[in-house]
């Protein structure tokens, strides 16, 4: 299908009360630079935008030699917008819009809050741009709903496109040119998504696209808006969902972006105590003013329409819901009942998420909150945020303390390994080993495992197994598939170089079979969200630094027993109790040879003895390798 953007973009008396009530969540239709009529018999192209404090407001570009006289524009009644025509502009044209405050103390040259494309930083003017694409994805879309649901399998390959693979001689590829690699790349490892890191226009590479100043633009270091969208159209027709990390929690002071728009703190708070954040010296919006929620809530269903997005990754959630985040004492202004909670970001959070699953019930939301706000993946009719999944960070730094750790000093931390299960059903979450593990001096995956060359790699293969194994949906940033040695840099592509060493090779081998293994098995993944799917064998032998616990799938018949050694020490004769007779099929032992491992194991099939042990009826006598997982799958006695 051929998906094109209305031409003229009339603003009706409906879509200015819907914009000042803020609840208009289509803002892009009618806000921008428009290409074709006006409603007026105006040829070229029309632009509106939103500077309430204005005195005059007029188009300049490439078309008028940048002549802020050639193109005023006039305000549209009380709503603060501001309309203009210019003939001569057309797809491809550069702009940006001169303000002129009111009193005429402050002017200024803007780029479009509703740009559709941007010249490529560090130019920053916006670009004039159509949207039009002929789509190939219908059958991904008419089918992405049940691929969504929380009894489907997710698993996330998280990727810095800017990082992830780059030309002979370092030069970032294009969204055209990543595409087939990248599907390659995804569907060989049995992923179910990826996740972008965010792609909206960025002026500081630096930022990874978290200080945005596009908010309706793909960054154009490399390539148009039909560039972008092609690559996303691929993912698809290859099976792959697409999640885009997206930032509605501050934004960046650069002279040309949304800060003081107007000559007023016209998207950010004027106080400093809320509208300045502490950590990134960006600014913060206020959620309180209801055309900022239009502007957001557009935002996140602009990438949801227009881009087929399968779904939103809401980055620093936690920043936005408490008023004293990362502050000290008297360095914040309390809400209207005296409380750190902050109302305006909550309510809007709600009202996206409503907004969000109203219109597109078949794609998700994810949460990156870090504290313990309660219900955030909870519907909002029972006082939960509406988010579709939870970050699960307490998970992903008790699992690397614990990994980091000696294995000889393991049996003391051993709680690090259990202490999830006692929260893991409060929310619906997806456990991350995420890009902020793997910056910042901390190290890739690979270098957080303790030990010689061999146990570092059988360290990691049993972290990802682990990931896999428990209860949640999952997340890997890019890299940790394979072992990258060094930390990540987004200004260098990954170490691809290294799958010509054995190691490294065989942890890819791995991931490629633990992959299909989670995303075929539905023990592993029907009940991810679900209590009924999992089941401690045995909790707590510490001593041995050894796990057991089993999964199973809405099915009767379908056991996953997963049993973890976290030790360099083979454990022969060990005993596992178990629910049901029959025999128990080693599906994957992350000790293989093939994957690098020693090759100890079971020799594919162990038959349950009338035992009982750990509360169960039957048992089972394992070999454990040394630093390893198994995954044994239940057959009855006839179905061998």
């Amino acid at each position: 299908m051929t998906r094109r953007r209305p031409t003229g973009g009339v603003l009706g008396d409906q879509d200015l009360h819907l914009f000042n009530e803020g609840t208009h969540s289509r803002l892009y239709e009618k806000l921008g630079a428009r290409v074709g009529m006006d409603g007026k018999g105006t040829e070229g192209v029309t632009f509106t935008v939103w500077a309430p404090n204005a005195e005059r407001v007029s188009v300049l570009g490439d078309w008028n030699g940048w002549d802020p006289s050639a193109n005023p524009m006039e305000p549209i009644a009380e709503s603060g917008l501001w309309r203009g025509a210019a003939s001569a502009a057309s797809i491809g044209s550069v702009y940006k819009y001169r303000i002129v405050a009111r009193g005429g103390g402050y002017t200024v040259d803007k780029a479009d809050p509703f740009a559709f494309c941007t010249e490529v930083p560090p130019a920053t003017g916006s670009v004039v741009a159509s949207l039009d694409f002929k789509w190939s994805d219908a059958d991904w879309m008419k089918t992405r709903g049940a691929r969504a649901a929380l009894t489907a399998p997710m698993s996330v390959y998280e990727v810095h496109l800017g990082s992830w693979k780059r030309g002979a001689d370092g030069e970032v590829l294009t969204y055209r040119e990543i595409a087939p690699l990248l599907a390659d790349h995804i569907e060989r490892l049995s992923f179910t998504h990826v996740e972008f890191l965010p792609v909206m226009e960025h002026p500081f590479y630096g930022s990874w696209g978290y200080q945005c100043t596009g908010f309706f633009a793909p960054s154009s270091r490399q390539g148009t808006p039909q560039d972008f969208m092609f690559l996303i159209d691929t993912l698809h027709r290859r099976g792959i969902g697409v999640i885009l990390d997206w930032v509605p929690s501050h934004f960046p002071s650069d002279e040309h972006g949304l800060v003081y728009f107007d000559g007023t703190h016209l998207y950010e708070h004027a106080d400093e105590r809320q509208g300045v954040h502490p950590d990134w010296g960006s600014l913060i919006f206020n959620y309180g003013r209801n055309e900022v929620r239009s502007f957001l809530l557009s935002s996140a269903f602009f990438w949801l329409d227009h881009y087929h997005a399968d779904g939103l990754r809401v980055d620093a959630v936690a920043s936005m819901l408490y008023l004293d985040y990362s502050r000290k004492e008297g360095e914040w202004i309390p809400n209207r009942f005296g409380g750190r909670e902050n109302l305006e970001a909550i309510s809007f959070l709600k009202q996206m998420n409503e907004s969000i699953y109203a219109e597109f019930p078949d794609v998700q939301t994810t949460a990156e909150e870090s504290t313990s706000w309660p219900m955030v993946s909870r519907p909002t009719y029972l006082g939960g945020l509406g988010f579709g999944l939870k970050w699960d960070m307490g998970w992903m730094h008790d699992s690397l303390d614990y990994i980091k750790e000696d294995p000889v000093n393991r049996r003391w931390h051993h709680r690090k390994l259990t202490f999830r299960m006692l929260y893991a059903w409060h929310e619906s979450f997806t456990l991350p080993l995420s890009h902020d593990e793997v910056v910042h001096l901390k190290g890739s995956l690979l270098a957080k495992m303790p030990g010689d060359a061999w146990q570092q790699f059988a360290n990691l293969r049993l972290l990802l197994a682990y990931q896999f194994a428990q209860a949640g949906k999952k997340l890997l940033f890019m890299g940790g598939e394979f072992g990258q040695g060094r930390e990540w840099n987004h200004d260098r592509s990954l170490d691809w170089h290294q799958l010509e060493l054995p190691q490294h090779a065989g942890v890819l081998r791995f991931v490629e079979d633990l992959g299909r293994l989670y995303r075929d098995a539905k023990a592993l993944h029907e009940r991810d969200c679900d209590p009924e799917g999992f089941e401690w064998v045995d909790a707590d032998d510490s001593e041995q630094s050894v796990i057991s616990f089993l999964r199973r799938g809405k099915s009767p018949d379908t056991w996953m027993l997963v049993v973890l050694n976290f030790t360099p020490v083979p454990r022969a004769n060990y005993r596992v109790g178990v629910p049901e007779d029959g025999f128990w099929s080693e599906v994957l032992n992350s000790d293989s040879v093939e994957y690098g491992g020693s090759g100890q194991g079971n020799l594919g099939t162990v038959e349950a003895a009338p035992v009982p042990a750990h509360g169960r009826p039957y048992s089972l006598i394992l070999t454990l390798p040394p630093l390893a997982a198994l995954f044994l799958e239940w057959h009855r006695a006839g179905d061998r």
